[in-house]
């Protein structure tokens, strides 16, 4: 997770802090709503905490390890501010607990409270069952949480809000050995599509070994959902900067499986055909999917490996200043076959775009920015692994590039060649994993382009066109007859 945080995340804090911190705050109401989903769970969790000393400006979250290991975003501020909370990284064997140190806005006097709002976005942490299910078959899930959100500070009341699309949930836990902490009714609840665990009050550290193993819980509620869950297996994103074409060029190689049920029996497309007709189609079959692609792009091509997928729609926008980027284009992706359960299918996705939208130019660096969007999210799906390529025009110099969050592995140059190139094209390879519609961002990667460098490819035109024309020069001048004829002699 600490390679994947939107936040500015620095290493090395000491371990000893954490006795310390247990006892400058103390937490008044904690309450956390998850949002359950596919392949994405939406986790906010609310600290309303109160400075039991004075200067205190360092307030500890904890995360479990398996809490820790499926969070792919997260994000941390104070209620109703936007700028996010700078934190540093821990973690304690002893609890096995990874620790985030935030760094408040300013220092709090004793008794002064604050609300902080943890965001994050849990990936693979939902599964299907039955994992098995026919073609009409409906469709439900399984998540897993912990009952009690975990903290080093004592906790006056707490309580943690389960919401589903539908009302229609099938089972969840029923809380035990918990009357120590409720007051009132009992340690669970469900009003609709939503499940209560709490409150809970007087709650002390939770991130003591003892009270983890004799009080904390798992708590798991099974859900129907009626959307196909989503996972992109590979995301191979190029993206090419011409600057003699004026363009930029994006192509994606998507390998998309449904994580749902996977099929049970046999296919039958007389009732897809049916269930598409009456427009009742199964939850766990995906018969197409849309995706929001740049305005003003042109060029557009979409193939498998069997070619042209002509049942596809595009909507194109007309270009739009950087300033006002509402606009999208409309892609209505319609594989050939529906994805059941357990399937997958690849396609290739690609579009040229003016380079105008995406770059600029630092007058006072002399350098070449342009933007380059890391991916196009496919709505509730995570992508389990992505590369991204850029590659630069021929000549390139003083390549820098700014990421908005850090990559999986080392950023790696390369050269790229391709025709009429002579020296070869620079190219930068980002690698990442387990990412979601939070991480759609983009990177920004800087560079020069002497006078030379654009003269290269009219150079290299201009020299293959002279050796063209020299060597039918010369070939006209040889003779490769075999032997002459002799006169005729009247």
């Amino acid at each position: 997770m600490s390679r994947r945080v939107s936040l500015f995340v620095l290493l090395g804090l000491l371990f000893s802090a954490l006795p310390a911190a247990s006892h400058s705050f103390e937490n008044t109401a904690i309450v956390r709503t998850v949002d359950l989903g596919g392949s994405l769970v939406y986790v906010t969790t609310t600290f309303a905490a109160r400075a039991l000393e004075k200067d205190a400006s360092i307030y500890t979250i904890a995360l479990g390890n398996e809490e820790e290991e499926k969070t792919s975003w997260l994000d941390i501020k104070v209620k109703g501010q936007q700028e996010s909370l700078r934190a540093s990284t821990s973690y304690d064997p002893q609890s096995q607990m990874h620790l985030l140190d935030v760094v408040l806005p300013k220092a709090l006097s004793l008794n002064s409270t604050i609300n902080i709002v943890l965001e994050t976005v849990q990936t693979h942490v939902t599964w299907a069952w039955p994992q098995t299910a026919a073609q009409g078959d409906g469709q439900a899930l399984k998540y897993k949480t912990n009952l009690l959100v975990p903290s080093p500070y004592k906790t006056h009341v707490q309580r943690t809000k389960v919401k589903s699309q539908s009302p229609n949930i099938i089972s969840y836990t029923t809380p035990k050995h918990l009357d120590a902490f409720t007051q009132e009714g009992g340690p669970v609840t469900k009003s609709g599509a939503t499940i209560t665990y709490g409150p809970y009050y007087d709650i002390p550290s939770s991130t003591d070994e003892n009270f983890l193993t004799s009080v904390q819980q798992s708590g798991v509620v099974h859900y129907s959902y009626d959307y196909p869950v989503l996972e992109v297996l590979k995301l191979r994103r190029a993206a090419e900067i011409s600057h003699w074409g004026a363009n930029l060029n994006i192509q994606d190689e998507i390998s998309l499986h449904n994580a749902g049920p996977t099929l049970k029996g046999h296919f039958s497309r007389l009732e897809h055909q049916s269930q598409s007709y009456f427009k009742r189609p199964a939850a766990h079959v995906l018969p197409s999917l849309t995706l929001h692609l740049p305005a003003g792009i042109r060029n557009t091509y979409y193939y498998d490996l069997i070619g042209n997928v002509s049942t596809s729609h595009l909507r194109v926008a007309p270009s739009a200043k950087k300033a006002t980027r509402a606009q999208y284009s409309v892609f209505e992706m319609k594989p050939r076959y529906p994805l059941m359960g357990g399937w997958n299918y690849s396609w290739t996705l690609g579009w040229d775009s003016p380079l105008e939208n995406s770059a600029s130019w630092d007058a006072a660096a002399g350098k070449h920015i342009v933007e380059i969007p890391i991916m196009t999210p496919i709505v509730g799906a995570v992508v389990n692994d992505l590369e991204l390529s850029v590659i630069l025009p021929e000549g390139a110099t003083d390549v820098s590039c700014v990421v908005p969050f850090p990559t999986s592995s080392n950023i790696i140059q390369t050269t790229h060649t391709t025709y009429l190139d002579t020296t070869g094209r620079p190219a930068l390879s980002f690698k990442y994993r387990d990412l979601t519609d939070k991480h759609a961002m983009s990177i920004y990667v800087t560079y020069r382009v002497p006078l030379s460098a654009h003269l290269k490819k009219p150079v290299a035109v201009a020299a293959a066109f002279f050796s063209l024309f020299t060597f039918a020069l010369f070939a006209r001048r040889i003779d490769l007859t075999i032997s002459k004829k002799g006169k005729n002699v009247s």
